[in-house]
């Protein structure tokens, strides 16, 4: 059995003496398996790489991928000239002092401080190394995101089969009680007829009244049912495979069955239980939430 919890963190890096590289992986809840990559842009081509690496082993949340390169070795830094628009500033600098009889000197250090003169262009270097490193680092940092998902997977699956293991203990003692659920109703309207016409009364017509209460108040099929989900919901949590949203179509069904009993049982012991029980099911609910 290996359940994991949609929320975890992972982190990697490798150096080399050209660079150093740093992946961080953060991952929370979400309906499915969405990604989302912070890396520098010259490095956006490894995105969908990136992306798959992760995927083989994340099936459901959302994931933010840092992805951090220091060093020199993977780009190549040019310095570029606008030489005509250099040009065209000495010229009209030129123009302006003859025009205003201007004396000053036309320094370097004037002409560059010129944003726009002067530029530095990054250009990527071709690194097969690079590539390699930063999927395996990436590999990395997803092991260790995993191990933490599945630790805090195993936690939350003691917690619900703690819950669940009290819903059943509750299920058990309304299956013992609802027989006399029935019995009570019959000593109810007996009470009442003899309160109104003494011992002579019709047994016939209170039988009757009975069976059909009986009737209304079986809730025999609802808490085989019930039994039937609990026994599904641990079957599932023993394959190796991503349960949540399996685990709350479960519970769905089951907060659906124990309503049932509720309103037809007419009773307020098995109420009790029903309190109960749904408490404990919303407390899975909140559980099954954070599991993948």
């Amino acid at each position: 059995m290996m359940i994991a919890s949609m929320t975890g963190f992972g982190r990697a890096k490798k150096e080399t003496d050209e660079f150093s590289v740093y992946v961080e992986l953060k991952s929370v809840n979400h309906r499915f398996c969405e990604i989302n990559t912070r890396i520098p842009r010259h490095l956006l081509f490894l995105e969908d790489k990136i992306k798959k690496t992760i995927v083989e082993h994340v099936k459901r949340g959302r994931v933010e991928v840092f992805l951090t390169i220091e060093g020199e070795g993977f780009v190549t830094k040019t310095l570029s000239v606008d030489w005509e628009l250099l040009n065209t500033l000495v010229v009209t600098t030129k123009q302006i002092q003859e025009k205003y009889q201007l004396t000053d000197q036309i320094t370097t250090q004037m002409l560059l401080s010129n944003d726009n003169i002067l530029s530095i262009e990054e250009q990527k270097k071709e690194n097969e190394e690079l590539e390699l490193i930063i999927l395996e680092v990436t590999e990395n940092a997803v092991q260790q995101l995993k191990q933490m998902r599945e630790v805090e997977g195993n936690k939350l699956i003691e917690d619900i089969l703690s819950f669940l293991g009290q819903i059943e203990e509750n299920v058990h003692t309304v299956e013992e009680y609802a027989p006399r659920v029935i019995a009570h109703y019959r000593e109810r309207i007996e009470k009442r007829v003899k309160e109104y016409v003494g011992n002579e009364f019709d047994e016939n017509r209170i039988l009757t009244e009975v069976a059909l209460f009986a009737e209304k108040a079986d809730i025999s099929e609802e808490l085989t049912r019930l039994r039937s989900h609990i026994s599904q919901f641990r079957d599932t949590v023993d394959t190796n495979e991503p349960i949540g949203r399996k685990l709350d179509f479960i519970i769905q069904e089951m907060n659906r069955e124990t309503n049932t009993i509720g309103s037809k049982a007419n009773d307020p012991q098995i109420a009790k239980h029903v309190v109960e029980m749904k408490s404990l099911l919303e407390k899975i609910k909140e559980q099954v939430q954070n599991i993948e």
